[in-house]
């Protein structure tokens, strides 16, 4: 039997559960069982949870429906443990390093408790210091074990489930389970302080919480917080049935009253009818379960206290109205930065938005590219009633093909259709003064698949940090995201973890790569003679991501010397990435330079071979099952100087090659195109490359443009039954 039992619920939490999992795992404490709960096998969650458990044999996952939410899941958990000890964990959270060790060695001193409470860390996703509020709290609490009644104010109302240690006969003893509904941590908690007897507490954090970036559910608007009183008036009667003293009862009370004010006191929570039937309910539960004797709190939690019991509704509503109109007040006063032009969209975002109007950006508005122009060509075909915007920098504005609507990023009109569209469409994001209005639709398209670190998972890494800017200014853009695309399970874990929201992941697969799927032999003929392609060569597509600590763009191979050394037939297609995009050709002789063509999907229409470092095209680029070869010749740099999220040379989509020399014998022995190379590009195809099919603009523009909901979208086509865009010279020459 181990000593604990750690349960992780992990629904919706997919991207950061393997940090869940391995801050248990790594524990210098190892006598433990480690219940992952996830929603159903084969979902993203559960097959993660399958590979820790096939790695160590304390890993145990079980499964819980996402229907019964939070408290299923630790129910769940419960059931399937064998630890004298259950131990909750968010799976979003890890576990401080020593936390188990600390735990064992306190209950070593104290003996077998029913319930040992512990601190927490709680850690803002950016800005902020991280907090302890269970500290205070515990600092009052006697060091040996006590029973409740020695410090009747150490209850679970007031702590979370999490970082707590329970005895798991005394759970099963008196039937406690977490009860269904929100607010499951306070009649859980409250349950169990109604019937402990034995308590200790350990003065060192535990559990280092990650807060939600959109705020706890409890302090979210919405029917919810009609659980709250189903939880007080639980936790009450079972009290009331157990002949609680006073002592005991009094305190309790007064925490889950506490609760139950804050509610009461947010407008934003329950609003109209529903606050006042919330109040008017509290009311009669606050006089009926009242301990005999009891004495409110004094200050102005007293007067709550007293208009609650006297069902002073009206009066308790006015309480706070004044300091609530002058923090608006304030919030009115408009910023003087750019005054004309705030003042302007300020007076647009008072008209009503228009249903049929969508707005497109792509890289900052470098032009019509990627999955925003793949989507709005689309809506043109299948939803011709929206009318499509483009924003553009003033510079790029001549590139725009000839029939596309669009306006100059920073212009007025820019500004009113921003202020106005139902519909907003973006690679990367919209300007910072974008207001995200009631009704209107922000797609994220993304424009890769994650190998670096992304969003705040940079923030460990100076130099991208840097350059990055703010975390909070970023996640705040994160806010308006209502969906995010996804092209692979990998990219949606990575997503969730690297900017969280709230948004819905759709699993559709990028726009941009339909055409890797559509395009003919004749389209792929037309652009190599439109790029300047030799017939008969092999075009080898040159195309490395940038370095976060170098300036400017360095090719990182002598791409002539190349061509001379891999063969007379070889000619180099150089795509730098689009930073480094100055319009200014550098190709020479056997080097054609296409950093400037609008089009990357086009480019790797043409080449027959890819040869890249780390860039995120390798995962396009695989949907053509067409040779990749890695050249890594700085990995090790890389990966500590940018942060990635997996081990590519451990699993590359074919060669890896370190040096030049390396990379020049791949093609002259053809092993680029072997079949070791073609075994390694299969599995890297089907981990990468799950939804782009050739439909995925289709199936954006159905599910967000023309509402059609999400049953009736086409399902994605399996990988063994797509047939990719030809490539136009043999893979393999003597």
């Amino acid at each position: 039997m181990p000593r604990f039992s750690i349960i992780v619920p992990s629904h919706g939490v997919a991207g950061r559960l393997s940090l869940a999992l391995d801050s248990v795992l790594a524990q210098s404490f190892g006598d433990l069982e480690l219940i992952p709960v996830g929603d159903a096998p084969g979902t993203p969650a559960a097959v993660l949870a399958a590979g820790y458990a096939r790695r160590d044999p304390r890993v145990t996952p079980v499964h819980s429906p996402p229907s019964a939410g939070l408290s299923g899941a630790r129910n769940t958990g419960m059931r399937a443990a064998t630890g004298d000890y259950l131990l909750f964990l968010d799976g979003d959270d890890v576990l401080a390093p020593g936390a188990l060790a600390a735990l064992d060695g306190r209950l070593a001193e104290t003996g077998d408790v029913d319930v040992l409470y512990a601190e927490h860390e709680r850690t803002p996703w950016w800005e902020g210091e991280p907090a302890n509020p269970a500290a205070p709290l515990l600092a009052k609490a006697p060091k040996d074990a006590f029973g409740p009644a020695r410090a009747p104010d150490v209850t679970g109302v007031l702590l979370p489930a999490w970082g707590t240690a329970y005895r798991r006969s005394f759970v099963g003893a008196h039937r406690l389970v977490f009860p269904d509904g929100h607010f499951t941590d306070v009649g859980f908690g409250g349950l169990v302080t109604v019937h402990a007897e034995r308590v200790a507490v350990l003065r060192s954090v535990v559990v280092r919480h990650l807060l939600r970036r959109q705020g706890s559910r409890p302090n979210l608007p919405g029917d919810h917080h009609l659980d709250l009183l189903d939880r007080v008036e639980d936790v009450l009667t079972r009290a009331a049935g157990q002949g609680l003293p006073a002592d005991r009862s009094g305190p309790l009370f007064e925490q889950l009253f506490a609760a139950v004010l804050r509610t009461a006191a947010h407008p934003a929570r329950l609003t109209g009818r529903r606050r006042r039937a919330f109040f008017r309910r509290a009311g009669r539960l606050y006089r009926r379960h009242r301990p005999a004797g009891y004495r409110g709190p004094g200050g102005s939690l007293g007067v709550q206290h007293r208009l609650l019991a006297t069902g002073a509704y009206t009066a308790f509503r006015l309480l706070g109205g004044a300091n609530r109109k002058a923090c608006a007040a304030a919030r009115r006063v408009p910023h003087p930065r750019g005054l004309r032009t705030r003042w302007y969209y300020r007076r647009q975002l008072r008209r009503p938005l228009d249903p049929d109007l969508a707005v497109f950006c792509a890289y900052w508005g470098r032009g019509y590219a990627c999955n925003p122009a793949a989507i709005h060509a689309k809506a043109a075909e299948l939803a011709p009633h929206i009318r499509s915007v483009f924003l553009v920098e003033a510079d790029q504005a001549h590139t725009m093909p000839e029939g596309v609507d669009h306006a100059v990023i920073g212009s007025r009109r820019a500004w009113q259709v921003l202020a106005r569209a139902t519909y907003l469409v973006n690679n990367a994001n919209f300007a910072e003064g974008v207001v995200k209005r009631e009704g209107s639709v922000h797609v994220q398209t993304q424009h890769g698949t994650p190998l670096k670190k992304m969003g705040v998972d940079q923030s460990t890494y100076p130099v991208v940090a840097a350059a990055t800017g703010s975390f909070t200014k970023l996640l705040g853009r994160v806010d308006r995201w209502d969906y995010n695309l996804s092209s692979n399970t990998h990219s949606t874990q990575m997503w969730e973890r690297a900017f969280p929201g709230s948004y819905e992941q759709l699993e559709y697969g990028y726009p941009r790569n339909d055409v890797l799927l559509t395009a003919t032999a004749a389209d792929v003929i037309r652009l190599r003679r439109e790029l300047g392609v030799p017939e008969g060569s092999t075009a080898v597509l040159y195309a490395p991501t940038h370095r976060d600590h170098r300036t400017g763009f360095e090719p990182g191979l002598d791409l002539e010397a190349f061509c001379e050394a891999a063969g007379e037939h070889v000619v180099v297609l150089l795509r730098a990435h689009y930073f480094y995009d100055g319009g200014a050709g550098r190709g020479t002789g056997r080097v054609i330079d296409v950093t400037g063509h609008r089009s990357s999907e086009e480019v790797c229409l043409a080449a027959d071979v890819l040869v890249t470092d780390y860039s995120s095209i390798m995962f396009d680029y695989a949907n053509l099952d067409r040779p990749i070869v890695v050249y890594a010749d700085d990995w090790d740099v890389y990966r500590e100087t940018r942060g990635v999220y997996f081990d590519l040379p451990a699993a590359p989509p074919g060669p890896v090659a370190r040096t030049p020399e390396e990379l020049a014998r791949v093609f002259r022995d053809g092993s680029y195109a072997d079949a070791g190379a073609a075994a390694l590009r299969a599995a890297f195809r089907s981990r990468f490359c799950q939804f782009d099919d050739g439909r995925a603009a289709e199936r954006v523009v159905r599910r967000v443009l023309l509402g059609e909901p999400p049953e009736s979208i086409a399902p994605v086509r399996p990988l063994a039954e797509r047939v990719p865009a030809p490539a136009a010279a043999p893979l393999v020459r003597s």
